[in-house]
């Protein structure tokens, strides 16, 4: 009986249940646990320490400014709880991304993945960017549809997910 309890639990039961920065965070702790069992490139220490800055400056910078965003529109910036949105924000880092706080996240996975300058580690970088469209993404974006119809609609036409 418990397996098949287990078996029947709807892929959706991760829908909006972890928080984004934890499960960046997780992605961000495999690739670290990973790395140094995975072969590296050859990467002066210079170079990756340069282009991992400049990754996770942009990461923070592009997270910020959504957040910055969400907090003018004066919007819950509660992922887990898209419901509770007020505004459709639709300005400034949003005319480029549907989704600049979680564009944000991948970019500063990025940059740990060229720290360690092990080619395998953008894997973690993808996994975060798929788990985050199906169980994070998906789930607001329907939340958004229901909450701002049409107008959510033209906005989705015109700005793409991620970038």
């Amino acid at each position: 009986m418990g397996q098949k309890t287990i078996n029947a639990l709807p892929m959706t039961f991760l829908e909006n249940r972890l928080p984004p920065p934890l499960v960046a965070a997780l992605f961000g702790l495999a690739i670290w646990l990973l790395s140094p069992l995975l072969p590296a490139v050859p990467l002066a220490g210079s170079l990756r320490l340069a282009l991992s800055l400049l990754a996770l400056l942009l990461g923070a910078f592009v997270s910020l400014l959504g957040v910055a965003a969400f907090r003018r529109a004066r919007t819950t910036v509660n992922p887990l709880r898209p419901k509770d949105a007020s505004q459709l924000v639709t300005a400034g880092i949003y005319r480029f991304s549907r989704n600049p706080m979680y564009l944000g996240m991948a970019c500063v996975l990025l940059a740990f993945a060229i720290w360690f300058a092990v080619p395998w580690s953008l894997l973690g970088v993808l996994g975060f960017v798929l788990y985050m469209n199906r169980f994070q993404i998906q789930p607001e974006e329907q939340a958004m549809a229901a909450l701002f119809g049409d107008e959510f609609e033209r906005y989705r036409q015109t700005v793409r997910r991620w970038l």
